[in-house]
């Protein structure tokens, strides 16, 4: 029994204070005089499988409250209990939880009241239900009759023996044991078993608060895994929600007080699964060579997303997902929520934002009709100052041919219409024939017409959901002007507030696609904010700004740390930087007062007319006096007073391109944390306090301190 004794020692050690409704405060009772039982406590656990093993995961306290409300009732065979914020429904009779608005495998419910601990880990596993009720029997007598030393044999034929409130084992067969058994004592190290959820070690929240106030759609970016730790978009959103739930205590604390706000709600939206459901990993697959089978597993998983993006017929197969799983999950979600008055909003990340920019872009007013375009501006994307036909030629390196098109009165538009044997008869020889024909008409096919773009009232309702006639969008007119594959795009039922981009390649794919500059006066038809979020080391991510203010150079706005004020490193950079400017505009300046002073020796009685006039000019300042190049070379003040910069209309009239501070350790090497900065903005605490700070800025509610 020196195993049990050593046990008894560890749990000593191990165990906390006891509570007053815990089993170990009968052990501070007189048992002689007869204690008193008071029935345990149970709490709801569901079963997730976690790297192939499974765990056994608490509710939180409002939903075990719920669930066992419902058991209490006696109507649990057909009773369905919404839980975690109603994004699962937990079936009481069939004991199994199941996902709402995304395909996961259902999990096992079960009411808990006794534990015991597992084999490899710390984590305590719930009893059976069953056999917890005849522990909690076996219990009820032993502390009734004070008789202890009491011994069960569970269904798989192990032993538990209750020794006292403080001390219960459980016994494992080792494996291989005969067929005549042996003493308990003699099977196996014993394992800690524990009476109610408050003595075992579990973190238990308290709930989502039930008022949701707004909705986010995020869309994955290429591959069935969003993170280093290869997890999927709905763990990963998942994250994202639980961290924005922290910083809604912690930075909007007055508005949660006054009753303000409740939370947002951050749903995902898989397209991969379906894209890889047509059959192409099949047809992959026959040409795949065998060699490096991990790598181009790798590949055909996750870096072909891109390639199939681009292809019209996988093209069409995304966007059809994406916009469809959105207007799918939104009318599911207002049918659960029909109390829901909020907004809605989109973020993507990575290819995920791509696919949303096009949708947006080819979005139009559910209301709008052919005559309202008349009166509206062009205000779609161009490709930059169109070249002049001699401009054209100079590039061709064909320049003396374009005094015969000015004087047959041909400009570019006539040129594309031009045959080879009209060219011909102008006297042009056959290699410049080919090269001009070929360059026009090559421009005039990737050329786009720019489209009127409806301008609507954002906001969302169930009756401008469009006919099944409306639902796509023709790209005919939009166009793939700026190099969209030619497909359908679907119209969403909604009009989003915010589209939120991270880490997001949409620059580059617009200037690859050959777009030079966007208008500033684009808006997207149905949006109204832009957010382009992302790590300074992203590999993937692009800005948006100088796409639109070419020719003007400025730096993104810097995310504030969500603690406040910037990263100690980045401050201590920033101030050697400026010391370091500041000992160069002294060095400077002093040199060019002495070569003043040099160049001025030889003509006194000139100078001196002009120093007299200076210092009346000047009687206020003694400092301008010893040095007047500090205020033309000190880039500091000059970058206070720099007016806005005026970005277009893309987000409103506010700044587009956001960054992210980086963690210290990112700053020694930024190649060895590149990817791991592509995979960051779930768990930052930073990119989700912007994000909900511009969705509640729209509401008119503001964080409790600007950060800085």
């Amino acid at each position: 029994m020196s195993s049990v004794e050593s046990q008894q020692e560890q749990s000593s050690q191990s165990d906390p204070s006891p509570s007053p409704n815990s089993c170990s405060s009968f052990e501070l009772l007189d048992m002689d005089a007869g204690s008193l039982y008071e029935p345990v406590s149970p709490h709801w656990f569901y079963c997730k499988i976690i790297d192939s093993k499974e765990t056994w995961i608490p509710f939180n306290s409002q939903d075990s409250q719920q669930l066992e409300e419902a058991y209490s009732s006696g109507k649990d065979c057909d009773r369905i209990v919404p839980t975690d914020g109603g994004r699962y429904d937990v079936h009481l009779g069939e004991r199994m939880r199941y996902a709402v608005y995304w395909d996961e495998l259902a999990s096992e419910v079960r009411r808990c009241t006794w534990f015991f601990k597992g084999d490899k880990d710390n984590k305590y596993v719930p009893y059976s239900e069953s056999f917890s009720e005849v522990l909690e029997e076996t219990y009820m007598l032993a502390v009734t009759l004070d008789e202890w030393k009491k011994k069960l044999e569970s269904p798989n034929r192990e032993i538990i023996i209750l020794h006292n409130p403080k001390l219960m084992v459980h016994y494992q067969p080792v494996a291989g044991s005969d067929e005549w058994g042996s003493a308990p004592a003699e099977q196996g190290r014993p394992r800690t078993v524990k009476r109610g959820v408050e003595n075992i070690s579990v973190d238990i929240h308290c709930g989502e608060p039930l008022q949701i106030d707004h909705l986010v759609f995020v869309v994955h970016g290429i591959g069935p895994a969003c993170d280093l730790r290869f997890r999927s978009i709905v763990q990963c959103v998942n994250d994202f929600r639980s961290v924005s739930l922290n910083l809604l205590q912690t930075h909007f604390k007055k508005a949660q007080e006054n009753q303000q706000i409740g939370r947002v709600e951050f749903l995902p939206v898989n397209w991969h699964s379906p894209l890889h459901s047509t059959g192409v990993d099949v047809d992959l697959q026959r040409i795949t060579l065998p060699s490096i089978n991990r790598l181009r597993h790798f590949t055909n998983d996750t870096i072909l997303d891109v390639f199939f993006y681009n292809s019209p017929t996988y093209c069409q197969t995304i966007v059809d997902t994406v916009a469809s799983e959105m207007n799918r999950i939104y009318i599911l979600f207002l049918q659960r929520n029909p109390d829901f008055k909020g907004s809605v909003s989109i973020a993507g990340h990575s290819l995920g934002s791509l696919i949303l920019f096009d949708i947006l872009t080819n979005q139009k007013d559910s209301l709008g009709d052919t005559d309202s375009k008349k009166d509206l501006p062009s205000i779609f994307m161009d490709q930059g100052d169109t070249p002049t036909l001699e401009e054209e030629l100079k590039k061709l390196q064909l320049s003396e041919f374009f005094s015969i098109f000015e004087k047959e009165k041909i400009d570019k538009e006539a040129l594309t219409l031009c045959t080879d044997k009209d060219l011909q008869e102008m006297g042009i020889p056959l290699g410049p024939r080919k090269k001009i024909l070929n360059y026009f008409r090559t421009r005039k096919n990737s050329m786009g017409v720019n489209r009127p773009t409806p301008q609507s009232p954002a906001g969302a309702n169930m009756s401008n959901i469009p006919k099944e006639s409306e639902f796509y969008s023709s790209t005919n007119g939009l166009d793939v002007g700026i190099g969209q594959v030619p497909v359908k795009y679907p119209r969403l039922i909604y009009k989003p507030e915010i589209f939120f981009a991270f880490g997001s390649p949409i620059g580059m794919f617009l200037t690859v696609r050959g777009l030079k500059r966007i208008d500033p006066n684009y808006r997207f038809p149905t949006c109204k904010g832009f957010f382009n979020i992302y790590h300074p080391f992203d590999p993937v991510a692009y800005r948006i700004e100088p796409m639109v203010v070419p020719g003007v150079e400025f730096e993104p706005m810097l995310i504030p740390h969500h603690k406040g004020r910037k990263r100690m490193h980045l401050e201590l950079r920033e101030g050697l930087t400026r010391m370091s400017m500041d000992l160069k505009n002294n060095l400077l300046g002093s040199l060019r007062m002495a070569w003043k002073s040099f160049t001025r020796a030889p003509y006194p009685a000139l100078q001196a007319s002009e120093t007299a006039e200076e210092t009346e000019a000047e009687p206020e300042s003694n400092s301008e006096k010893h040095s007047d190049v500090n205020t033309e070379e000190n880039p500091v003040p000059v970058k206070e007073e720099a007016p806005p910069i005026h970005v277009g209309m893309l987000n409103g009239g506010q700044r587009i391109d956001y960054v992210l501070q980086e963690k210290p350790i990112e700053s020694f090497n930024e190649y060895l944390f590149a990817l791991q900065s592509h995979l960051c903005y779930w768990e930052s605490e930073d990119t989700v306090l912007l994000v909900l700070k511009e969705i509640y800025q729209t509401q008119g509610i503001f964080l409790d301190q600007p950060l800085q």
